[in-house]
């Protein structure tokens, strides 16, 4: 008995709610439709009109679609008694979910975090130029760490000019002879060489500001307030600039034309011909010429190694900004938004809830009604109703036996009557005694008074 009255408990709040049930999924099937059309009208392109109507016809769609779609499933899953059509309904429910997710509950997350979604793009792109930048710099200002060696050789023959012109430090002879002459030669190709990085730097220096100060306007479209579109389309502006900025300073790198002239120390070496006065002299200017040969060639393959290992370095990326539209942005960065990714999908897979709930609930007050003897499953209404049906039914017998009588009554009389006339013509035909016409006919009335 607790059992069934368990089931006819459940069964009336089940009734009870059904103005719940619907009003649930008309809410969550307008917040979808909602944000539906936010989501949408970020995607669409054309006239304000053209954009606006299209989105509210789809959202229209998806806000329909998910009320009769639940709406179904409401009505058909709970009553499903045998487990094959239980299944399929349940595998149809989640065919109707993936396609509802399609169609709707990424757009609703784009609704939710496209703006953060884009500004978040927009940041990884800011980080990604900054390196960029920076590995320009340090490539175009490698060749610098080779300032200071070059500067040492160059001092070095410049030393050794100076002191064999002024005490014959090399040759034992001093004066401007052919070892002074290849010295200072020397020296004036490292002189040149260290001129053309130390003006390279400040080329690289100008462009390098520069370059920050795009960066610096990019950082603030980032963290800046308002739309995200415009903020996006002056953020590509930006980029453009910047990536000709980088490119600027990738072909500043003199590292090229370092290695290019440490090579040609070697190779391009022209040693003059010895001008000594006496043989011997000119035999002792050909073995220092000799020696500075050797000299020159090692300083030539270090700056060539020290060039190589700059040129060695990784080069910077080919980079191009690309625009993303917030739905674009939700689907590429969805690993950073999951919140708002299971908020846009709960709007729209709540009602599965409701199902579940719908279909323990219905199974609950079937196992209750098997229990239930057939005076249990009646109830107060059905009585009433059995009172009234059973009333109406009594009365028509009643009205049916009324009329029976009537009718035969009628015909005995009809019977009575067709037999008196008969009679009455057959005695007038045997008596054949003709009226007195002198009697006067008196009723039962008048006789009374008359007696009276």
């Amino acid at each position: 008995m607790s059992e069934a009255a368990t089931a006819r408990r459940l069964k009336d709040h089940a009734a009870s709610l059904t103005t719940m049930t619907r009003f649930v999924l008309a809410t969550l099937a307008l917040a979808s439709g909602v944000y539906t059309y936010l989501g949408v009208r970020s995607l669409l392109d054309g006239s304000a009109t053209i954009v606006f109507f299209a989105a509210i016809i789809y959202s229209a769609a998806v806000s329909v679609g998910i009320y009769g779609f639940w709406t179904y499933l409401l009505r058909f899953l709970p009553e499903m008694r045998d487990g094959a059509s239980r299944l399929v309904l349940v595998a149809v429910m989640a065919v109707g979910s993936v396609m509802i997710v399609a169609m709707s509950s990424w757009l609703n997350a784009a609704a939710l975090a496209g703006s953060a979604a884009v500004e978040q793009h927009l940041a990884e792109t800011l980080e990604d130029y900054t390196g960029d930048l920076d590995q320009a710099n340090t490539n175009a200002l490698g060749a610098l760490s080779l300032l200071p060696d070059i500067q040492r050789a160059g001092e070095r023959f410049a030393r050794l000019a100076d002191d064999e012109r002024e005490s014959g430090a090399l040759t034992g002879t001093s004066g401007s002879g052919s070892v002074v002459q290849l010295l200072t030669q020397m020296a004036a190709q490292m002189r040149e060489l260290e001129a053309n990085i130390l003006a390279s730097r400040e080329t690289v220096a100008t462009l390098f500001k520069e370059g920050q100060t795009h960066l610096a306007a990019m950082r603030g479209l980032v963290s800046e307030s308002g739309a995200i579109a415009p903020r996006s389309d002056r953020f590509a502006e930006q980029a453009v600039a910047l990536a000709g900025v980088i490119a600027a300073l990738e072909q500043t790198s003199v590292a090229p034309s370092v290695m290019r002239a440490a090579e040609d120390l070697s190779v391009g070496f022209i040693a003059p011909v010895a001008d000594g006065s006496t043989a011997d002299l000119a035999g002792r200017q050909d073995v220092v010429m000799a020696t500075i040969r050797s000299s020159v060639e090692a300083q030539s393959k270090a700056l060539s190694k020290a060039a190589e290992q700059i040129l060695a370095q990784p080069k910077v990326p080919d980079r191009r900004y690309v625009p993303l539209s917030s739905a674009e942005a939700v689907l590429l960065y969805g690993g950073d938004f999951i919140p708002s990714w299971a908020g846009a999908i709960s709007i729209d897979l709540l009602p599965a809830v409701l199902v579940a709930i719908m279909a323990v609930v219905q199974a609950a007050v079937r196992r209750g009604e098997e229990q239930m003897a057939d005076t249990d499953r009646i109830t107060a209404a059905d009585m009433l109703r059995s009172l009234e049906i059973h009333d109406a039914l009594l009365a028509r017998r009643v009205a049916a036996a009324s009329v029976v009588p009537d009718a035969d009554q009628a015909a005995t009389v009809e019977d009575e009557a067709d037999a008196a006339e008969p009679a009455e013509d057959g005695g007038r035909q045997g008596d054949e005694r003709p009226a007195a016409e002198n009697v006067t006919p008196l009723s039962l009335s008048e006789r009374k008074r008359s007696d009276s």
